[in-house]
């Protein structure tokens, strides 16, 4: 019997590990909104854990990888992958970031990718990072992503140009990460794509990574075609949750999944409360639409990380009474650690900060700690998070050790259900990228998510 399964338990079709939680859990959401119930660990699962999910067809485990080192995930990835492989899983993911978030030096989807064809073979690795649903598009080997503006290629994308750690100046994905590995890289475009068998000819006969175009729902159940049928040559998979799009797709085009009724609401409550801790754009336009429309913002002293540990401890306190207060008069707290990139915190931050990376964790730990006591205090019911690294910090704050999908809202931010050692168990949760998300978003979960 694998290590990772539950005696007389089915193999699930898929595994995955997620390049950050928001990413990972976005993976979970596809694959059970599309009828495949799925699991997400937050930290390696242990067998007596596995044991409670016996049937489920997706299992996941959360990283932090976008904000590491080569180095560490030289160290650490290695194990994370046997994990997931002992599962039997058919099909085993490196969930990356949509937009393609990396770089040589942190969150190397490169690196992933080497550490990963050392352990599954020198076999050709696909690489989806098109999902039509969340506007993200690959045509003829460059990504796009949409905006509330448009649609723009990644190079000249208003958000991830200008990344405050990753930004990206190069569209092809090929290129992208021929900087992060000595592996080979093409693209399997639109046109090879028209002839199934050949396409599959073509990737039987070249290792290294191979980029797919998608650009609509049409292209979907092909490429989900050439990752189920070549999953024994081609077990390792890399990109975004539009691997488990594909695959959906694919095997409801084969009639093996039944028909899936969207949940609906889970209704309102006030009852709730967000920490935010993601400096993009988008994030402040939510930000401002809560405030105007009565939400109690709360603007956390970021510096305080910077000052003594009493500081910090000082600066939570006042956080978290000032949110208790808000609640006690029936508004929802906002404690936000900037507003946009343009907020005077962040580059107040950035001048005082004698290391980024251990100050966003700092932060990211203190809105973790803060969203506990308030959890703990005012037994909330629901929550939000806004930030895929800060989602990472939270979740670990939180005790949270699985969770699972409840009802849709955006494509990749689902109210789900925390699995958690203590008072955040059963919390309502969802977790939003940066970039992500309507401009009425924290509404939205207030009212209880469901598809509109």
């Amino acid at each position: 019997m694998d290590k990772g399964k539950a005696k007389g338990a089915e193999a699930p079709l898929i595994s995955w590990l997620g390049d950050d939680v928001t990413g990972a859990a976005a993976v979970m959401e596809v694959l059970t909104f599309g009828g495949l119930p799925s699991i997400l660990f937050l930290g390696p699962p242990t067998a007596e854990q596995l044991a409670r999910y016996p049937d489920v067809k997706g299992v996941g485990i959360a990283t932090l990888a976008r904000t590491k080192s080569p180095d560490w995930m030289d160290e650490n990835l290695p194990g994370l992958f046997a994990t997931l492989a002992d599962t039997g899983a058919g099909l085993i993911h490196y969930k990356t970031c949509s937009t393609l978030d990396s770089a040589p030096h942190i969150g190397s989807i490169g690196r992933a990718m080497d550490i990963g064809a050392a352990m599954f073979g020198r076999s050709a690795i696909p690489v989806v990072l098109a999902a039509p649903a969340m506007r993200r598009y690959q045509a003829f080997g460059h990504l796009f992503a949409g905006t509330p503006e448009g649609v723009f290629r990644l190079d000249r994308h208003p958000v991830m140009a200008r990344h405050p750690v990753t930004p990206m100046d190069e569209a092809d994905v090929a290129r992208h990460l021929a900087r992060q590995s000595d592996m080979p890289f093409r693209c399997l475009d639109l046109e090879m794509q028209a002839d199934p068998e050949a396409a599959a000819a073509r990737l039987s006969g070249q290792w290294g990574g191979w980029t797919m175009d998608m650009m609509t729902a049409r292209d979907e159940p092909v490429v989900g075609r050439l990752l189920w049928e070549r999953r024994e040559a081609s077990r390792f998979v890399v990109g975004s949750q539009g691997v488990e799009y594909a695959l959906v797709a694919h095997l409801a085009a084969l009639g093996q999944i039944p028909p899936v009724q969207t949940p609906a609401s889970l209704g309102r409550t006030d009852n709730m409360a967000i920490v935010a801790g993601s400096v993009s754009p988008i994030t402040r336009d939510q930000i401002d639409w809560a405030e105007a429309e009565g939400f109690a913002g709360i603007a956390f002293d970021t510096l305080a990380v910077c000052r003594s540990p009493d500081d910090l401890s000082r600066s939570e306190d006042i956080a978290v009474e000032t949110a208790l207060s808000a609640l006690s008069e029936g508004r929802i707290p906002l404690v936000h650690s900037a507003k946009g990139p343009d907020d005077p915190r962040v580059a107040a931050l950035r001048a005082q900060a004698a290391d980024m990376e251990q100050a966003n964790e700092a932060i990211g730990g203190a809105l973790g700690r803060i969203l506990l006591r308030l959890v703990t205090t005012a037994g909330l019911r629901r929550a939000v998070v806004a930030g895929g690294d800060t989602s990472g910090h939270v979740s670990g704050a939180l005790g949270i050790f699985a969770l699972s999908a409840l009802v849709p809202t955006i494509p990749g931010a689902a109210i789900c259900s925390a699995q958690a050692s203590g008072a955040a168990d059963g919390l309502e949760i969802a977790l939003k990228g940066g970039q992500m998300g309507s401009h009425d978003y924290f509404g939205w979960i207030r009212d209880g998510g469901g598809l509109r």
